[in-house]
């Protein structure tokens, strides 16, 4: 092959864990034909300082294997392979591979799972275009962690996942204590509750015997947003591959009760249920792929206030276990329409503007009017949803496939030119806000007053940033007015 395609230059470190791995990994990839020989490959390792090569059909650029520093000490030099061998003699096959497409968050997730230390990426048509490791990527569950997503991964049983969706709260409340940024607190959050989601679904499908079709878990809103809070109940979905509405009616009667028992289990494990119905267990939200289809259709072409609040929820999907093609196909199919229904984006931005700033004229703060819960604000729904709605719009508007709210303002300020400054603080400004909720989520124990809090209580250099935080609401929403202004 020739040295273009396997030279291997350093790669950049520091990310966001919304960032798609074909972003963040920015070298060449590092790669060998199966009959380049054992030695050519050892050399190659050596000149690149690579720690890891993979394996491709020279013809197809289809991954075949791949073998690592760890292989070279056990197969190569413990074992005295012969050096002179094919490459494809000592590689591992098998190969854990995940499209190029995919997010830091996603293959972090994959690799504690799984157990392994680099992943293969692909182009849509199964080719090589990098591989990614451990090393690359900040472990997203961190070292405080490891043991935790140790003890997840080994449980067998809901009593003992239940127990350690306690710890997961426990241990994110003490990162709350130690005021660790918002961003790291939601990641770090939204990560375990992934872990332990999985583990539910695993350990209830063995119980069923489900259908042998293409199916997916899908999770909407915060969740879908990598933006759980420590309160937050259930936003979940199924998706399935049928080929008629008739095979689609049975599948979708073989997956309920499945769903069911996810989502009672769910809930077991502090993830309440869904006062609105949005979960896989009820029928309208356990669909074919062309169900989900018609269903965004009828939103997209007829925006009324009930389509508006389900866009809201559900156009923030992501596919969580099972054939996640099958939401990113969704997803896809979505972004190719949605920009091409001006009535129902501008909707959504008038939407949007049903805000009310917590800021008086003369800049102090006006709280709610409530009896029940006197002189506080609403930061979920005064401070952060107005940023998520926004950033969703942009999303959709613009083709952005990213569901997190940070990523979808970082990528519509490149592409709308917005000053780095600027988008900085719009972003630093939701992170405030979103660490003012876990902060006081982490000190309450009822959910009504969870996203609640009293101005006056806070310290004089949080109360200063909430006011300039509240205020960047207002410059998003102008920007948002100049580009899709109602008619």
């Amino acid at each position: 092959m020739p040295d273009s395609d396997i030279e291997h230059s350093a790669r950049v470190t520091p990310f966001s864990p919304y960032v798609g791995l074909r972003h963040l990994v920015r070298g060449l990839p590092l790669m060998v034909g199966p009959s380049t020989s054992v030695r050519e490959t050892l050399q190659l390792l050596d000149r690149t300082h690579g720690d890891a090569v993979v394996v491709v059909d020279e013809g197809s650029r289809v991954p075949l294997g791949i073998i690592t520093l760890h292989d070279v000490v056990r197969r190569v030099a413990i074992e005295a392979c012969d050096l002179q061998a094919p490459i494809a003699a000592v590689m591992t096959s098998g190969l854990i591979t995940m499209p190029a497409n995919s997010t830091a968050h996603q293959a972090s997730v994959v690799m504690v799972r799984r157990g392994v230390h680099h992943l293969v990426l692909t182009e849509a048509d199964g080719s090589y275009f990098n591989v990614v490791s451990q090393t690359d990527l900040y472990t997203l569950p961190g070292a405080q962690s490891t043991d935790l997503v140790k003890a997840i991964l080994a449980a067998r049983d809901l009593p003992t996942l239940v127990h350690l969706a306690v710890e997961i709260r426990a241990l994110v409340g003490r990162l709350v204590a130690e005021r660790v940024s918002a961003d790291a607190l939601c990641n770090r959050l939204s990560s375990l509750n992934d872990l332990l989601t999985l583990q539910v679904i695993e350990l209830v499908a063995g119980q069923f015997e489900l259908p042998y079709v293409q199916w997916c878990w899908l999770v909407f809103g915060s969740e879908g947003r990598l933006e759980q809070t420590l309160a937050t109940d259930q936003d979940n979905g199924l998706i399935f591959a049928a080929d008629s509405d008739e095979h689609a009616a049975q599948l979708r009667n073989a997956f309920l009760p499945f769903a069911r028992a996810v989502n009672e289990a769910l809930d077991a494990c502090g993830f309440p249920l869904c006062k609105g119905e949005i979960m896989a267990s009820n029928p309208q939200w356990c669909l074919s792929a062309s169900e989900w289809r018609a269903a965004f259709s009828g939103w997209l072409e007829s925006p009324q206030p009930e389509a508006l609040l389900n866009a809201s929820i559900f156009f923030d999907l992501r596919g969580l276990y099972g054939q996640e093609s099958l939401a990113d196909d969704l997803r896809s199919w979505l972004l190719e329409r949605a920009h091409s229904y001006p009535i129902f984006l501008r909707a959504m931005v008038e939407n949007t503007l049903n805000w009310e700033s917590p800021l008086s004229w003369w800049k102090g703060f006006r709280t709610d009017l409530d009896k029940e819960f006197p002189h506080t604000i609403d930061l979920k729904k005064h401070g952060s949803r107005p940023f998520v709605d926004a950033a969703r719009v942009y999303a959709l508007a613009r083709q952005i496939p990213d569901t997190n709210t940070i990523e979808r303002l970082r990528v519509t300020g490149e592409q709308t030119g917005v000053g780095a400054y600027d988008m900085a603080a719009l972003i630093d400004a939701f992170q405030h806000i979103q660490r003012l909720r876990l902060q006081r989520q982490a000190s309450s124990a009822a959910d009504a007053i969870s996203n609640r809090v009293d101005p006056d209580e806070l310290h004089e250099l949080d109360r200063l940033i909430l006011k300039e935080a509240l205020r960047q609401i207002g410059y998003l929403q102008k920007r948002l007015v100049r580009e899709y202004a109602p008619a």
